[in-house]
């Protein structure tokens, strides 16, 4: 029969394996894959500036150490240290923060330097959201990931709430054929699986370029001009610059600039898949309802 000393032994060895246990987090990654840290992260690289957006909305902006270029909201992370680009990650930099958790971009970021980190020892997190609903999902597993559920919960819901709201508000409208533009040089536009591509359906719009193969197609001015939409949405180099659509202008046969349906939509509310997305999609569809509304 055990004795006393044996049994406190036993019982003090389950409660120190359940307390592991219990603080073990885990959650699948885009990939597919399970990521399970001992505890939550405390110290978190993000790799992209919608990965550093996306940790903020999940409750845990105070535990980023590193970020990259362009990680410039919310305005906090930019007292962050960078290390390098989402291309080009200067690991030495990233590995002296000891970060517990890298949150990198499935097609984003190289696979090599991902590779290494991994080979290092390094729990990375991979995300890409290419639906609304995996927006809600990939802030809610942060969130787990980092100890701070109830934030992240609590924004993935508003997200999740928001994004309903603007489906129900414009189903059954007149569509719009719509061209967005998403880069200059070259002529870039998204497809219908794209997530920018799936705003414009939520608003009702036509995406005249939708049915291309491509994510991201490379097209040219003839390409637009043969399409005709009757408005053409665009961003720029800078949340305040709508030179891009100065191009269309030199059209004046073409639909979209006859009408005067030349629309600006500040770059980052619309091509960056985070909650700042609801905000770019609300200026989306009031763009297309003023359209309808010149007809």
């Amino acid at each position: 029969m055990p004795s006393t000393l044996t049994r406190i032994a036993t019982a003090a060895l389950l409660t120190a394996v359940m307390a592991v246990a219990q603080a073990e987090v885990c959650a699948l990654d885009d990939t597919g894959r399970e990521i399970c840290l001992p505890a939550p992260a405390q110290r978190i690289a993000a790799l992209s500036p919608g990965a550093t957006e996306l940790v903020w909305s999940a409750g845990a902006g105070d535990q980023v150490v590193a970020v990259v270029a362009f990680s410039d909201y919310p305005p906090a992370a930019r007292e962050v240290t960078s290390v390098g680009s989402h291309t080009r990650v200067d690991l030495e930099r990233l590995l002296a923060l000891k970060p517990d958790l890298v949150i990198g971009w499935v097609t984003g970021n190289p696979q090599e330097q991902i590779r290494t980190l991994e080979t290092l020892g390094l729990p990375v997190f991979a995300i890409e959201p290419r639906e609304f609903e995996e927006v809600s999902s990939v802030i809610e597993r942060l969130a787990r990931l980092a100890g701070t559920e109830v934030a992240g919960n609590a924004e993935a819901q508003r997200f999740r709430a928001g994004m309903a709201e603007l489906a129900t508000q414009y189903s059954g409208l007149a569509p719009v054929p719509v061209f967005y533009q998403v880069w200059d040089e070259p002529l870039m536009t998204v497809n219908n699986q794209h997530l920018i591509g799936k705003v414009v359906a939520l608003c009702g719009g036509d995406n005249v370029f939708g049915a291309l193969p491509r994510l991201v197609p490379r097209i040219g001015d003839e390409a637009v001009l043969e399409a005709n939409p009757e408005a053409i949405l665009a961003g720029g180099m800078g949340e305040e610059n709508p030179e891009w659509l100065e191009r269309w202008r030199a059209y004046p046969s073409l639909r979209a600039t006859a009408t005067g349906n030349l629309f600006f939509i500040p770059p980052s509310l619309i091509q960056r898949p985070t909650p700042r997305l609801l905000d770019g999609a609300r200026l989306f569809c009031e763009k297309l309802e003023i359209v309808r509304g010149r007809r």
